[in-house]
């Protein structure tokens, strides 16, 4: 394992005291900031760590992961438009049309006709584009669940009680609003 523990690097902090020296507004700033790199640092790796242990044990990978992240967005919203999709992955419609191509000749997903709008066109999963995605997900489900294993009490404590918040971010950085200033 690289690095101190969870535990270690939290440990100044968990009692709602500072890590670092007391400061006004631009201390906060700058201990933010740093934050800020390192949960970008951390997520990066934790992305790449993924990705890569994957590719040893499920050859499903080798589908671009633009590819992978369309299926799994519309496994969330069966029956979306391309436009709808374009939107949720912030991709050009035009891109999101060529994805949609490549995976509805691979038979992950058909499209059907809008019944409210004959012009457009509903995409939906396919029942093999479905069990490829079930797969997808049992096969990280196992590699998380390993390396959850290898970790100690605490980190595996700390990780799990992160979820909320960690699900909570999520939901922030999908928010289309403009940021504070």
């Amino acid at each position: 394992m690289n690095g101190p523990s969870v535990d270690a690097q939290t440990a100044g902090g968990v009692d709602g005291g500072s890590a670092g020296p007391a400061a006004g507004s631009d201390g906060d700033l700058a201990g933010l900031d740093r934050d800020v790199r390192q949960l970008t640092e951390v997520v990066n790796r934790l992305r790449r760590a993924l990705r890569a242990s994957i590719r040893t044990e499920y050859t499903w990978e080798s589908l671009p992961m633009a590819q992978v992240e369309l299926l799994q967005c519309l496994a969330e919203r069966n029956g979306a438009r391309v436009g709808e999709l374009a939107g949720l992955l912030r991709l050009a419609p035009n891109s999101v049309s060529t994805l949609v191509q490549h995976l509805s000749d691979a038979g992950y997903l058909h499209r059907e006709r809008d019944p409210a709008d004959r012009r457009a066109a509903l995409l939906r999963l396919t029942p093999v584009g479905a069990a490829a995605l079930a797969g997808w997900q049992r096969a990280h489900e196992r590699r998380l669940g390993t390396a959850l294993a290898r970790l100690g009490e605490g980190d595996r404590t700390a990780i799990l009680a992160a979820l909320p918040a960690l699900s909570n971010l999520v939901e922030a950085l999908g928010d289309r609003g403009e940021p504070d200033r």
